[in-house]
């Protein structure tokens, strides 16, 4: 999905949605961020239960619109840690504590 298609797709969700504005607000922020650190740093951001929850505001899998990893994930402090340990999936279960981290550099 390009940025423009990205941009219609939010719009429409806005004019649709129906709840707490703070949690639309979240949803949109952790999209347009994750657009340029990709859909792995944000996992290691939020919990998967987050991501699912704005995925669902936003009618839309962050997986499949976002990289894997975005041009930006190398400033991510988690990104970093997470590409020393053996699994990222456990990083994301937060098996590894040091790797789930909100700070970039």
């Amino acid at each position: 999905m390009n940025y423009q298609d990205l941009l219609a797709h939010i719009d429409e969700q806005v004019r649709a949605y129906t709840g707490d504005l703070t949690q639309l607000e979240r949803a949109i922020g952790a999209l347009i961020v994750g657009r340029q650190f990709g859909w792995k740093v944000m996992l290691l951001v939020h919990d998967r239960r987050t991501i699912e929850k704005y995925s669902e505001i936003l009618k839309v899998d962050f997986k499949e619109v976002l990289p894997a990893e975005g041009k930006y994930a190398h400033k991510s402090l988690g990104w970093a840690a997470a590409q020393k340990v053996a699994s990222f999936w456990k990083a994301v279960k937060g098996e590894y504590p040091e790797v789930k981290s909100v700070q970039i550099k």
